[in-house]
């Protein structure tokens, strides 16, 4: 196939979902004029990536050969070299010798008899040839899908071609299924430099994705985490899994598999025919069961479970599991095929069976409703009690979904209701950030509740589920406060989501601390400690921003016995707040232990909304302390969480920007901070906003661009002062916005916030934001030409910044009076400011550090030559080993050496090495001798 080779394009982005790093590692290995071998089980996706290569690299390549085999052609010779040479035997059979073509036209058209075992040597050099041929006219790619199905000729030819292409530009681009196979043997037909590539399963993210850009977008994120733990990541089960769900007008109930297509089910199950029936029934019991051992098959009735697993073992259907004993299936699809084939009364006789073998009372209690059909006031009331050990033993997302099974099994006219039971199990799901789940059962149980407290209840549901975007349910607040009446409980849980709708919406933290004060005033009065906990949270959280002297007694109110174990280690709980305090306050190290308590206490509660909010504190906090590695870690887990559950997926962009563009990436840094704002924008969400165009700002200003710096932080001070934010600790934007105004020429501007900033900081006592402005002054003063002062401001920010123990900003000021002092004549070391930043792994702003120093080095005046033989000496060194040796013979030692190019004093040991024996010298002495030699 010639230049002008086309093929459908679904675009890359579409085709290589969750693979970009495989992708990335073929495309460079090609663009190198390497060959590629991607392997993988079936329906991970290898055809995928196969055809988008295929497709951008035909355009480079003149000629594209491709065959793909199937298991059931696989026993005819010399199919796939048909397929391959079959479309330009015309052009190369000409530049074959006559042996060879002959024995080439009879194998691809199959006229004559060719073999191997006769026409062996002729067959392999044809091949060579033609390959040679093709790729005398430009560059050639042979592609070839499923290798494991070639026939064993074509493979044989193809390899002993490969084998002996040398730097003939032709690429090989292969795909081969390995199911826990090794692909070493698939290596024969591929050149000796092929570069081997495994496409692994995709994450629950890229099967959200990938289910998103298949059309299958509406599913619910606790469907999307069953079809990824079903699918096992496999693109191909995610995608029929979905498409199932889609086409299935009623989903399934709680504790009920995924429906499984009846495509996949022949794909996995076409080996249970060979299973006695009675085996076939132990495998269903295994199927729906938790965790299946053997103790617990026997326990459930299967006498023979060792020699029934054992045989399942061997054809593939179970696999040994290293561990321990128990049962595990070789895939989790083959489980829910299984369960989903057999039918609904054997499947009831399996959890009958397992109600009373299994040990665990939360298992019992699943297997024993699943066992039922009916209502049965027994059974809900043990589905109860399993629900609240689940909750106890931190795992919400059980207790959920044993609620819901409660309420299924509820007689209308018990206490509590079957909307009780539903009621309980959305608070469940929202704990456990199951939050289109709570909202679907929420909106459920208000389509025909008529009690005051149900309604209420199902309502802070839906604000809860709603999240930052709590501007979109603005409807519910006249509805909740109607149904509310004058109840004070009830009205106090409304008060308290007003709080936070005047604070979100509408940017008002003194509306919000207003509403959070009365809604606390109103569940005292009513005996609702939890209520009254949160609100008292709110308002000093309010305080605290807007620096009300009242702050730090709001907070101790908050933390006064009683208190409620979940409200007090809950995000937006007194732990929390008295958290923000203490980092507002320089208190770090305290900070630090606070909310690695409260991180530790959550997750032990499996409270995954608190989870994504103390990982993005505790990044925040390393990010004060100069641990740009540490905070980069944290932050990209929280966002990963936080995209996985849908909840505060802007704050962990906002907080995920500010780590890269202090430790990784600031382009990287840049679209994140760009994400936030967007979903802040869309989501209505004041208070988020203003963060995440603080973080765009300081991201622009570490990229260079001081003018789109201010501009963003200009909008960040609107907003705050409309707000009523008077805490410069709050966001810590104030000493950017005044650096970039001054590198934008605008001095008076960047006076005035320095001064309106300091005024709030003495008043609150803020230490490290006086130093940050000072810092920022300095640079002031260097504009006006106060160069002395700027000096003194900056050493003693710098120092005052290390006392505190704020590492990154130490070394910013460190960096800056290196700048300072560049731009006056003599000497000047940029050492101190590349050790701050290397010890706080601050990538960004040591290349910063470097360019700088380039910078200099490239303007400082050379120093005279006088002898055109040092040029001459060092012009067969590399551009390091010129760099060191220059050095040395300016004096430096490998430490100083190693200080000023920012390398390791290994690195030039090594390049030192590498010098005297191209130079023919021994030592660092011969080196200072052959700069003395070209004086004159």
């Amino acid at each position: 196939m010639r230049r002008d080779f086309t093929e459908p394009a679904g675009g890359r982005s579409d085709l290589v979902i969750g693979r970009e790093v495989p992708f990335g590692a073929a495309r460079e290995q090609l663009t190198r004029g390497g060959s590629v071998l991607l392997h993988g089980p079936a329906g991970i996706g290898k055809s995928a990536v196969l055809r988008t290569l295929t497709t951008e690299y035909a355009r480079t390549a003149r000629t594209v050969l491709r065959c793909s085999a199937t298991e059931s052609e696989s026993h005819l010779p010399f199919l796939a070299l048909a397929d391959l040479l079959g479309p330009v035997l015309d052009e190369v059979s000409g530049v074959l010798p006559a042996a060879q073509r002959t024995a080439l036209e009879s194998a691809l058209t199959g006229r004559g008899e060719s073999t191997l075992q006769r026409d062996g040597l002729a067959l392999r050099l044809a091949v060579l040839a033609a390959l040679r041929a093709l790729a005398a006219e430009g560059p050639v790619l042979v592609v070839a899908d499923d290798l494991q199905w070639l026939d064993p000729a074509s493979t044989e030819l193809l390899g002993f071609a490969a084998r002996r292409l040398g730097d003939t530009p032709v690429r090989l681009l292969c795909a081969v299924r390995t199911d826990g196979q090794e692909y070493d043997r698939h290596l024969r037909a591929s050149p000796p430099d092929t570069r081997v590539v495994r496409l692994d399963p995709l994450t629950r993210a890229q099967v959200s994705a990938l289910l998103d850009q298949r059309g299958f977008s509406g599913l619910p994120r606790s469907t999307v985490r069953e079809i990824h733990r079903t699918s096992g990541g496999n693109p191909l089960f995610a995608l029929e899994l979905g498409r199932a769900l889609a086409e299935n007008p009623t989903p399934p109930r709680p504790g009920e598999p995924l429906p499984v297509p009846t495509s996949l089910r022949a794909l996995v199950l076409n080996r249970l025919e060979m299973l006695s029936e009675e085996a076939r029934r132990t495998l269903l019991v295994a199927s729906a069961g938790a965790r299946p051992t053997p103790a617990l098959l026997h326990a459930a009735g299967r006498a023979n479970a060792e020699a029934e697993t054992a045989q399942a073992a061997e054809l593939g259907l179970l696999a040994t599991d290293p561990e321990g004993p128990a049962v595990r299936f070789a895939h989790p699809l083959i489980s829910a095929a299984l369960y989903a084939e057999a039918p609904a009364p054997e499947r009831r006789a399996a959890h009958a069976a397992l109600s009373t073998a299994a040990s665990d009372p939360i298992e019992r209690a699943r297997h024993l409703a699943l066992a039922t059909t009916g209502t049965d006031p027994d059974v809900a009331a043990r589905l109860a009690e399993a629900a609240a050990l689940a909750r106890d033993r931190g795992a919400p997302s059980v207790a959920a979904s044993l609620g819901l099974l409660a309420a299924r099994h509820t007689p209308p006219d018990s206490t509590p209701g079957p909307d009780g039971h539903r009621l309980q199990a959305a608070e469940d799901a929202i704990t456990a950030g199951e939050v289109d789940l709570a909202r679907d059962v929420a909106r459920e149980v208000l389509t025909r509740a008529t009690a005051p407290g149900e309604r209420v209840r199902a309502w802070m549901v839906v604000i809860e589920a709603a999240g930052q975007a709590i501007g979109d349910v603005d409807a519910v607040f006249p509805q909740a406060l109607a149904d509310a009446g004058d109840d004070p409980r009830l009205l106090a849980l409304v008060h308290y989501q007003l709080a936070w709708r005047g604070l979100v919406v509408q940017g008002d933290f003194a509306q919000g601390r207003e509403e959070a004060a009365h809604a606390a005033l109103l569940a005292a009065r009513a005996g609702d400690r939890s209520t009254e906990l949160l609100a008292l949270a709110f308002q000093a959280q309010a305080e605290t921003l807007m620096g009300h002297p009242d702050a730090p007694l709001t907070i101790e109110r908050a933390r006064q016995e009683p208190q409620d174990p979940r409200v007090a280690c809950h995000h937006n709980g007194a732990g929390s707040t008295r958290y923000r305090w203490l980092v507002m306050s320089d208190r770090l190290a305290e900070a630090r232990s606070t909310v690695t308590a409260l991180l530790r206490e959550v997750r032990r509660r499996g409270m995954a909304e608190s989870e994504v909010h103390y990982l993005r504190f505790l990044s925040e906090t390393e990010l004060h302390a100069g641990h740009c590695g540490r905070a980069l870690e944290l932050a990209r887990e929280s966002l990963t969480l936080a995209r996985d559950a849908g909840i505060g997926e802007g704050a962990g962009a906002m907080q995920a920007a500010l780590a890269e563009a202090a430790g990784g990436d600031v382009e990287r840094a840049l679209a994140l901070a760009r994400e936030a704002v967007r979903r802040a924008e869309e989501d209505g969400d004041a208070v988020y906003l203003s963060r995440a165009l603080a973080a765009l700002g300081h991201a622009h200003l570490v990229a260079g661009d001081a003018r789109a710096a201010v501009d963003a932080l200009r909008r960040v001070r609107e907003l705050e002062a409309g707000a009523g934010i008077t805490d410069p600790a709050r966001g810590r934007w104030q000493g950017d916005l005044a650096e970039a105004l001054v590198r934008t020429g605008q001095r008076a501007e960047a006076q005035e916030v320095i001064e309106v900033t300091r005024a709030h900081a003495l008043r609150l006592g803020r230490g490290s934001v006086l130093a940050v402005l000072d810092r920022a002054e300095a640079r002031l003063r260097a504009a006006r030409g106060e160069h002395r002062s700027a000096v003194s401001r900056l050493v003693a920010a710098r120092d005052r910044l290390a006392e505190l123990g704020f590492g990154l900003e130490e070394a910013r000021a460190a960096f800056a009076l290196a700048e300072l002092r560049a731009d006056r004549p003599g000497p000047v070391s940029y050492d101190e400011a590349a050790r701050l930043f290397r010890r706080c792994r601050a990538l960004p702003w040591l290349r910063q550090v470097e360019a700088a120093v380039a910078a200099r080095a490239a303007t400082a005046e050379p120093a005279p030559v006088r002898h055109a033989a040092a040029p001459d000496c060092l012009a067969g060194l590399a551009s390091m080993e010129r760099q060191v040796a220059s050095l040395v013979m300016e004096g430096a030692t490998n430490r100083e050496i190693a200080a000023r190019l920012f390398v390791s004093v290994k690195t030039v040991e090594a390049t030192l090495t590498r010098v005297y024996r191209k130079l023919g010298i021994r030592s660092r002495v011969d080196i200072v001798r052959l700069a003395a030699g070209r004086k004159t």
